[in-house]
């Protein structure tokens, strides 16, 4: 007996080719558990069994829907789901977070990236196109306290990108045609990109590693097109849950994007005011000038024709705006800061690869512009894009988390040292600017906070510490980018290469 109100011939008479029929019958499934579906009893002639909630079963979900709920056999092929309509069907997750907001809980998959002489072909003719221009799109609520099976799908739309969007998104898929094209796959990452991703797939890390048709020699992950996790973000929030719009575009028109990229426009803008200093600038864009660096990421969004310090392309394509302060004969004073990191939660990450750390390089793009004092003033040198090269990733980035999870795990030492001046200072072995290249890690606070094991404290523990596995409260820590690093990364903005990627 059916859970809901379905007739049993209703998946068997649904008209295929119509796109406006498919999503009727998809809004069917809202405040309904995937068990429920199951219960329907509709599966593919051909179909066999599956273990649709196992953990291990990515996609299960989705392959749940298409063959218990549609009735036919999930595929992997570059054709729409319903060829007759041109729709892909898709599901999604997101996740509610402990202040109660909606958040996309993961990027969402597309198509294969081919390695071989496919790759070839332009957008209008890809396996991107024909699965993303018509999305029958299914969000459900993962709640990691109860079996997948009895998550609930809580919201069902028809979604096409924009024409604006379609621009920036065959630009991304262009860099990632022509990376593969020159034998450089093994370089890729998300952050490359602004909409359209290629994330990395494969049940194992032996197996996601293939062979480069362009280029025998280096080996490259397997990847797939997929729209980021921020791009889904916004959809959720924008398109399903149509929340008030807080954002403004830095591209109106998509023909601005036919003979210049998405990166090129937005520092051609930026770099047009090279030269001149932050006071200038404010007088310019009728802004109180206050001598603070923290009014420099303002005077940025201005420069780009924005009223506030949100840009729906930034939001979209997970991109962080940084201003650099360069000193007068070059270097960089401050090292750039991330989140603070809990250190209970650090230890339990599944491995590097599914770490916060890992996520945040792998997706996150950042603008740099970079400000240098000359004299008394702070003057625009101009500003680049970049993404942490996979070298840095892989290499020294995932070397300073592997240190700090096994430092943590021993038992941080914490050695108080009383200074001259009276002061009690606590040092610690956590990895420091000298021991890695590229980040460290150092309080994300002024105020030190700390909890012996005799019971002993210094400071206010409960707002400025976090608890260490053994009992322990240490201040709270974050991440850094190495202030040297920083400096390699925008050493050259303002020369003729400064728009490189």
């Amino acid at each position: 007996m059916s859970v809901w109100k379905l007739s049993p011939n209703e998946c068997r008479t649904l008209d295929l080719s119509n796109p406006d029929e498919l999503l009727r019958y998809a809004k069917k499934l809202v405040g309904h558990s995937f068990r429920e579906v199951l219960m329907l009893g509709i599966s593919p002639d051909d179909s066999s069994m599956k273990d649709y909630g196992n953990v291990k079963f990515k996609g299960g979900m989705g392959t749940l829907i298409e063959e218990r709920y549609f009735g036919y056999k999930a595929n992997s092929d570059e054709h729409p789901d319903f060829p007759d309509a041109g729709v892909e069907l898709k599901a999604t997750c997101y996740d509610v977070k402990k202040d109660g907001e909606l958040s996309a809980g993961e990027r969402l998959s597309i198509t294969n990236i081919h390695y071989d002489e496919r790759i070839e072909v332009n957008l209008e003719e890809s396996g991107v196109w024909h699965k993303a221009s018509l999305i029958l799109l299914i969000y459900y609520e993962r709640n990691r306290s109860i079996e997948k099976l009895d998550q609930k799908i809580k919201y069902v739309i028809m979604f096409t990108p924009s024409d604006v969007d379609w621009a920036i998104i065959k630009q991304d898929y262009e860099l990632i045609q022509k990376m593969v094209m020159d034998g450089e796959a093994d370089m890729l990452s998300e952050s490359l990109t602004r909409y359209l991703g290629a994330c990395t797939k494969g049940a194992t890390a032996a197996k996601s590693w293939v062979n480069q048709y362009r280029n025998p020699a280096r080996q490259a992950k397997q990847r797939n097109f997929c729209f980021k996790r921020q791009y889904m973000d916004y959809i959720l929030h924008h398109y399903i849950m149509s929340e008030p719009e807080d954002s403004e575009s830095i591209i109106e028109d998509a023909s601005v994007l036919n003979k210049q990229t998405f990166d090129e426009y937005v520092l051609s803008v930026i770099n047009a005011y090279a030269g001149k200093t932050d006071k200038q600038l404010c007088e310019m864009l009728g802004m109180a000038y206050t001598g603070n660096k923290a009014q420099w990421v303002s005077i940025t969004y201005k420069l780009l024709g924005l009223r506030g310090e949100h840009a729906q392309e930034f939001e979209k394509a997970g991109i962080s705006v940084r201003t650099i302060r360069v000193k007068l004969y070059g270097g960089v004073k401050e090292s750039l800061s991330l989140d603070t990191f809990d250190f209970i939660e650090l230890l339990e990450e599944e491995d590097w690869e599914h770490s916060d750390l890992f996520a945040y390089f792998d997706e996150t793009r950042f603008l740099f512009v970079v400000f240098q004092q000359v004299d008394e003033s702070m003057v625009l040198r101009g500003a680049r894009f970049w993404s942490m090269p996979i070298t840095d990733l892989e290499g020294p980035l995932h070397d300073v988390w592997d240190k700090t999870r096994e430092v943590i795990a021993e038992g941080v030492e914490l050695v108080p040292v009383r200074q001259k001046d009276g002061k009690i200072v606590v040092k610690n072995n956590l990895p420091g600017k000298q021991d890695n290249p590229v980040a460290h890690v150092r309080p994300h606070t002024g105020k030190s906070a700390y909890r012996f094991m005799d019971g002993s404290e210094i400071g206010d523990v409960e707002r400025h510490a976090s608890p260490l596995p053994d009992g322990r409260w240490m201040t709270k820590q974050s991440f850094w980018l190495n202030n040297d690093y920083v400096y390699s990364i925008v050493d050259l903005v303002g020369d003729n290469d400064s728009e490189r990627g």
